[in-house]
């Protein structure tokens, strides 16, 4: 009897471990949390990251790009929401040690378009978009 206690036991604690992931070695959640810090950004997709989980929008143009940001990851990325009517559009995000990542909007585009994120760790970013034939462009403020 002894022995199928014991056992018992031991694949109870087999079992206890795994689902904790400790057996496994499975990446706790706080090392998983945030996919990327600061420079360890830029380039990467904010919605393959958790970045997004924490996103806010900072500012809005009147061509309605946002400049998102999340504050665990320290990234930002520019981002239109809904289309555009006409020609195609450019979106890039910038920040200010001149790392830009950009994004075409088809003409009579639908949904979310977004950028790659830029490190905005202890640096400034603004998102922008070209004015099509008008050869201008029109920026967020820098955040």
């Amino acid at each position: 009897m002894p022995s199928l206690t014991r056992r018992l036991g031991t694949t109870g604690a087999v079992m206890a471990l795994a689902a904790s992931g400790l057996l496994f070695g499975t990446a706790s959640p706080a090392s998983a949390a945030a996919g990327c810090y600061g420079p360890e950004c830029n380039g990467r997709n904010p919605a393959d990251t958790s970045c997004a989980n924490d996103a806010r929008t900072i500012d809005t143009t009147w061509t309605q790009v946002e400049l998102r940001y999340s504050p665990s990851c320290r990234a930002a990325w520019a981002r239109r929401v809904g289309g555009i009517n006409g020609g195609t559009d450019t979106l890039w995000v910038e920040n200010s040690k001149g790392t830009a990542y950009s994004v075409d909007v088809p003409s009579n585009a639908s949904g979310n378009y977004f950028t790659a994120m830029v490190d905005d760790k202890d640096l400034w970013a603004r998102a922008c978009d070209n004015l099509g034939s008008d050869g201008g462009y029109n920026c967020t403020s820098k955040y």
